[in-house]
């Protein structure tokens, strides 16, 4: 073979060796021998993308629900350009990419050479590794370094905190190998591999002063925001909440609002609803937060802490990132939250009976509950909440909940109730965008074929990834989106902005109606599409959808003025509940 090939095979053979599973690979010539190594790969599954920005979406989503390293393939010039918006979602969320850019050799750089960038550090600060390889070179030398990269990247993408790495890697002609393709140097690699862990808890003194600490407050919560916590983390979790006799307030990202789990757990599901109440805020002033996960969506939650300012707030996370937006933190905590709570287990008891404290929580949750199952069941009116409610009974038993930013994570933490089936809640809460949310969908419905992957989104990030919809149709996904189209950014009706209309020209500028047929945009993917015209057809539609083989999009239209109007009915119904009880 040549000496790119040799180099390019001896790094994805590394890269495979240190645990990548899957590559995704976008067309070019600079990057042949990066192509034709990954695809000689037999491990390795190649998932091929026309469009580099939803190529590395894809990528995330797989990463994210398969929790492994996902590699990532373009050539030259623009299009590693168009990794970034990924790669700074990957970095927030702590999500392990390894960004594989090929690139002109020196001489062809800054002289004109198309598709010639300056690729050198070109995602900044947003990697936790980067390095310019050098143009191979024949020798053993080379090779080594090709090998001793491959592991070093993998370790880095999943160091603590895990994140993208990024390797640049100039290529001369000839690109394309001389010779077939085989996988070359399968010998032990000459660098140990490196398999890094968070701490697996503190020292026992810590934690003694800690669960002392706990055993002081009546008055406490458990608060989940973000976090894709596995089964043993979850029971964990709930269990301590339980021990401590506080309530439990986890947003769905955080795995602790649906599951077996939350049977026993003292969850408040509607604690982000619960917290708009001025009242209800004010008389539930906690003395004590211990936080799992990162910041969390709701904003009455980091409105009510800000207000109360409780007197101890612990923050759980084991890469000691300091998600606490708020400035509120006592403690940040930098070990894993299930050796954590086991060993607070091990030296705290259960209360003889619920405090007053946990069982007003609870009672207000019910109410607010059966307020909402008073009001949303058999509303004919298609809204955020009563497709949440709608989605939260028809999902079947294990799905996997991808969710956009903007609207609907909101409308997701307010309104999904808690439930024992296992339904896992995938979001890009690194940096919050809505770019790239179909994409990132779909790479987890590939990393995750066994479950049913359900999306759903806003029409605004539908239309910003409508390109990613080619992959289900080039890859044969199977998933359903769940589109809430109220022709255009309606959540920027809820901001103080739209109170300033023409004057800072509202609707050209925020409200940004784009009056197309998403419906359209959908079949033109491939996909099967319905467009509903009630909850009832609602219901049938995701029925249907959820039966299908393949890409399935309901699309729901909605009157986003008559919608904004039911939803403050709603709270209101909600606040009235708490008056009454």
């Amino acid at each position: 073979m040549s000496t790119n090939q040799d180099f390019a095979s001896t790094l994805f053979a590394e890269l495979v060796r240190s645990g990548v599973r899957h590559a995704c690979v976008c067309p070019g010539s600079r990057s042949t021998p990066l192509t034709a190594a990954a695809v000689s790969q037999t491990e390795l599954r190649c998932w091929s993308h026309v469009d580099e920005r939803a190529a590395a979406f894809f990528a995330l989503g797989l990463a994210r629900a398969s929790r492994a390293p996902v590699a990532l393939i373009c050539t030259s010039g623009t299009a590693a350009a168009n990794f970034h918006p990924a790669v700074v979602e990957a970095h927030h969320a702590r999500v392990p990419l390894v960004v594989l850019t090929a690139d002109r050799p020196p001489e062809l750089r800054d002289w004109g050479a198309g598709q010639t960038i300056d690729q050198l550090g070109l995602y900044g600060s947003s990697v936790r590794w980067f390095v310019e390889a050098p143009v191979p070179i024949p020798g053993d030398a080379c090779l080594r370094h090709a090998r001793a990269l491959g592991a070093r990247a993998v370790a880095m993408a999943l160091g603590r905190p895990a994140g993208p790495v990024h390797l640049n890697l100039p290529f001369r002609e000839p690109l394309a190998p001389d010779t077939p393709v085989e996988k070359v140097l399968d010998e032990t690699p000459v660098v140990e591999r490196w398999t890094p862990t968070a701490e697996a808890g503190l020292a026992p003194d810590a934690v003694d002063a800690i669960a002392s600490a706990l055993r002081g407050w009546e008055r406490g919560i458990v608060a989940c925001g973000p976090l894709d916590a596995r089964d043993d983390e979850v029971r964990a979790i709930a269990r301590l909440a339980q021990t401590l006799g506080w309530p439990l307030l986890a947003e769905p990202t955080s795995q602790l609002r649906c599951g077996p789990a939350s049977a026993s757990a003292p969850v408040v599901a509607t604690a982000d609803l619960l917290l708009r109440d001025p009242t209800f805020a004010e008389c539930f002033a906690p003395e004590c937060v211990l936080r799992f996960g990162d910041a969390p969506t709701s904003k009455s939650f980091r409105l009510w802490l800000e207000r109360t300012r409780p007197a101890r707030v612990l923050h759980v996370d084991p890469d000691g990132v300091w998600h606490d937006p708020s400035h509120l933190a006592s403690d940040v905590l930098r070990c894993e939250p299930r050796a954590l709570c086991e060993a607070l287990l091990e030296r705290l008891e259960p209360p003889a009976q619920p405090s007053a404290w946990l069982r007003d929580f609870l009672a207000a949750d019910r109410a607010a509950t059966a307020a909402l199952d008073a009001e949303l069941p058999g509303d004919p009116m298609l809204h955020g909440p009563g497709v949440v409610r709608e989605l939260a009974g028809a999902l079947p038993d294990g799905a996997q909940l991808y969710v956009s930013n903007s609207l609907a994570v909101r409308d997701i933490d307010a309104y999904l109730p808690a439930s024992e089936r296992a339904l896992r809640v995938l979001c890009n809460r690194g940096a919050n965008g809505i770019d790239g949310i179909l994409s990132s969908a779909l790479g987890a419905a590939a990393a995750e074929e066994t479950a049913h992957t359900v999306l759903l989104t806003g029409d605004l990030a539908f239309l910003h990834d409508a390109g990613g919809l080619l992959a289900a149709h080039r890859h044969r996904l199977r998933a359903t989106i769940v589109v809430l189209d109220d022709d255009g950014g309606a959540i920027f009706s809820l901001l103080p902005i739209a109170t300033h209309g023409e004057a800072v020209g509202f609707e050209e500028h925020f409200r940004a109606r784009h009056g197309l047929d998403l419906a359209g945009v959908a079949r033109a993917y491939g996909a099967h599409v319905t467009k509903v015209s009630s909850s009832p057809h609602l219901s049938a539609a995701l029925k249907e959808a959820f039966a299908m083989p393949g890409l399935s999009v309901v699309h729901v239209p909605v009157d986003a003025e008559r919608a904004m109007k039911r939803r403050r009915e709603i709270e209101a119904q909600v606040a009235q509940a708490l008056v009454t009880r």
